[in-house]
């Protein structure tokens, strides 16, 4: 027994050491796994695993590989610096695919070293509720519009099928639907999905639940996409102060634009290390703001948030990331 617990000790060891290489891979990510949960045929799938370089060493992704045709992955941006951010999103393919799908996508690192990081996604697709088009895309909305559009909700099999309700998280949403064909086990409805005037700025990635009269699969998800722009921007958008000891000091400045003249009221942060030049009150519409940070005692990653208003009301502010190190 000791000469056999001899020899597998060294395999022991060395699986152990390999695992335990691929974790400061595996920390980069948020998560490693998402379920579609059950999807119309033809209807936009995509889901962004998010990482984060939290090394000094610049990470570069060499590849990407699936075990199955049903999933597309790609990357946004292969190489990461110190503290960016990028994301490696995977589409699942509901035109050629269908009923429970699943695979592994494996994400090869070769810089600083050598690492694979394997992700999950699961999903059911379903061939008899068809969404055109496939997902709700508004588009670039400018800040205090609001928009709308028109999904076409096709079902065949069974004659009594009907749409019970539309459900979101986001209280920006409104959906009107309208039944427009019940006749020889084929439904038809549209629906109108409309973008509230007051949704905030920024990037919308969500889901509507469509709940059906099914008993077994009664509820199916729909993308919603687009993105609501503010008539003020502020770059850059995450501001890097670098790499500091308790004590130091950085300057840095923010560029704020506007698509018409205006004044900036104020700049607010929650953290007194950070000062701000507002003292330029004249109304145009680029501004140049001076920030100060002063490092204090408090050691490690930081990040704060900035917020920017200004004189033209509700919906004409901006705000940005600004995040350091310190270091003794």
């Amino acid at each position: 027994m000791h000469r056999i617990s001899a020899i597998l000790l060294p395999w022991v060891l060395a699986v152990g050491a390999e695992a335990a290489a691929q974790d400061w891979a595996k920390k980069m990510f948020q998560n490693n796994s998402h379920d579609f949960g059950i999807v119309a045929r033809g209807s936009k799938q995509e889901y962004a695993f998010s990482l984060t370089n939290l090394y000094k060493e610049d990470v570069h992704i060499s590849g990407l590989r699936s075990t199955c045709g049903c999933t597309t992955p790609r990357v946004t941006k292969d190489r990461i610096k110190t503290h960016e951010q990028t994301e490696v999103i995977v589409a699942y393919n509901t035109r050629s695919f269908l009923g429970a799908k699943g695979a592994t996508i494996t994400v090869i690192i070769d810089e600083p070293y050598y690492a694979e990081v394997q992700l999950t996604v699961s999903g059911y697709i379903r061939s008899d509720v068809v969404f055109q088009p496939g997902a709700v895309e508004f588009g670039s909305v400018d800040a205090g519009q609001g928009t709308s559009q028109k999904i076409s909700v096709s079902y065949a099999g069974r004659e009594d099928w009907e749409i019970m309700d539309v459900r979101s998280a986001n209280e920006h949403f409104e959906v009107e639907l309208e039944e427009t064909l019940r006749s020889g086990g084929r439904v038809n409805y549209d629906m109108i999905v409309r973008l509230k005037p007051d949704t905030p700025p920024g990037f919308i990635h969500d889901q509507l639940l469509i709940v059906t009269n099914d008993s077994g699969s009664g509820n199916v998800s729909l993308p919603v996409e687009g993105q609501v722009v503010s008539a003020i921007s502020v770059s850059p958008a995450s501001l890097f102060l670098g790499v500091l000891k308790p004590g130091e000091s950085v300057k840095k400045r923010l560029v704020v634009r506007g698509s018409k003249p205006f004044r900036i009221i104020s700049v607010k942060c929650d953290d007194s290390s950070f000062t701000f030049d507002t003292s330029d009150g004249e109304s145009k519409p680029l501004h140049f703001v001076p920030v100060e940070f002063k490092a204090n005692e408090e050691t490690g990653q930081i990040e704060r948030k900035i917020e920017i208003e200004t004189d033209l009301g509700q919906g004409f502010s901006a705000q940005c990331v600004a995040n350091a190190t310190i270091r003794r």
